[in-house]
């Protein structure tokens, strides 16, 4: 469909080591038209089997793109009135006019879904399980909000009565207010959760094992009146609690949990993570304020639980240690040296949160590429709360170098996390 030349003549950005999203945003819609004006792909057999297998959400999600697209951008709510409340008249005048377009995304998700697969084969055939993340909540702006208000609380016109956020607390003084819909827990239980067992089992399709986020929101979440400036004004609200996932085990077996259980956690959500037998996460630079005692130091792990160093919301751990204040420095090089029964090792920083999360009782450790490279904060994924700068490292070709690969092989058997 494409040649050599026709990527080559695109600007991916001038950089190897981060992503230049605008410019790759730019190029990648003009290159994939290119391909598609050249594909006939409403012949291709396997693409018609994928457009009806999926069509429980991809039928939806290309209209509403194509929409998006005709109204210049914008916000569903801000469409034709007879659209934006899906008049049928209208959605079938929208189906005819922009069937091209319709394509066109529908196109665009089976590339993906066709080279992700092909991916993860490949990762699976040797020996590679990939975690894939879940966010407990969509966003207003979203094909799931516009093709099916009835599982969001919104009021007559289709706005958010409240939406998602956290209360103020020790570090923000007015909370966080994310703006995500809420769901009407009531409704998807009186549909058995749907919605839910359908979005949950197309994440197995696409990854091994998945992280469910903000789990602490199945218990209770918080409900910002909409409209409000900061979460301030939110209350605490109850969640559908154990019986989402007694009916997900129920529908799709017990299938590999890990639940984001990070934060201020009630006691009912302790006991909600524990009835689920889902692993809860430990992260390991969570570990270290010497001016109070941690759930985080290694060893208070249980075997049921994920270790990391980081996640993609921590600084790389060589870039949290150097930012730290020199007591928490001075308490994690002892804990460490204690824990390890060795000398810390001063030239090789970041190592010994690596070994310490190797060596823990945790079943599963997770350490991020950035710290078996020994990177700054110049390699940090995600800042929360901040925009234009997140999401951006990426690792060059030939950045292992030559004994990497060794080292980590000899450390994960040392704590038999190898063969």
């Amino acid at each position: 469909m494409l040649t050599k030349e026709d990527c080559e003549a695109c600007d991916w950005g001038g950089s190897e080591a981060y992503v230049d999203y605008e410019k790759v945003y730019l190029s990648r819609f003009r290159i994939l038209r290119k391909a598609f004006g050249t594909s006939h792909i409403e012949e291709d057999k396997d693409f018609q089997a994928f457009v009806k297998e999926n069509d429980f959400w991809l039928a939806n999600y290309a209209l509403y793109m194509a929409i998006k697209d005709s109204f210049g951008g914008k916000s569903w709510s801000e469409w034709d009135e007879d659209i934006r409340r899906r008049k049928p008249e209208a959605v079938s005048k929208y189906k005819e006019q922009l069937k091209e377009e319709i394509l066109f995304y529908e196109f665009q998700q089976y590339l993906f879904e066709t080279q992700w697969m092909k991916l993860k084969k490949y990762a699976n055939e040797n020996g590679v399980q990939i975690i894939g993340d879940i966010p407990i909540y969509v966003a207003f702006d979203s094909a799931d909000t516009w093709a099916s208000p009835e599982l969001f609380q919104f009021d007559s016109e289709g706005m958010p009565t409240g939406v998602a956020g956290c209360p103020p607390d020790s570090f923000s003084a007015t909370g966080q207010l994310w703006g995500n819909p809420l769901y009407r827990w009531d409704y998807h239980k009186e549909t058995g959760y749907a919605w839910w067992i359908q979005r949950i089992s197309y994440c197995y399709k696409l990854y091994d094992v998945v992280r469910i986020d903000h789990f602490r929101g199945f218990d209770e979440y918080y409900n910002i009146p909409f409209g409000d400036p900061t979460a301030e004004k939110g209350r605490w609200e109850k969640g559908p609690g154990y019986d989402l996932f007694r009916v997900m085990k129920e529908k799709i077996g017990d299938k590999p949990v890990i639940a984001e259980d990070l934060g201020f956690l009630t006691p009912t959500v302790i006991e909600l993570v524990k009835k689920t037998g889902y692993p809860g996460m430990k992260i390991l630079q969570f570990a270290f304020d010497s001016r109070e005692e941690s759930d985080y130091l290694p060893h208070t792990y249980t075997p049921n639980s994920v270790v990391y160093t980081g996640t993609h919301d921590n600084d790389t751990t060589y870039g949290w240690f150097c930012s730290i204040n020199y007591r928490d420095r001075n308490f994690a090089k002892k804990y460490l040296s204690k824990f390890l029964n060795a000398k810390f090792d001063k030239k090789d920083v970041v190592w010994n949160f690596i070994e310490a999360a190797l060596a823990s009782v945790s079943d599963t450790a997770v350490i991020p590429m950035q710290d078996y490279l020994g990177l700054g904060g110049e390699a940090r994924i995600n800042t929360p709360s901040t925009l234009g700068n997140n999401w951006k490292w990426r690792m060059v070709k030939g950045q292992t170098g030559s004994g990497l690969a060794g080292k980590i092989h000899k450390i994960c058997r040392q704590y038999e996390r190898a063969d």
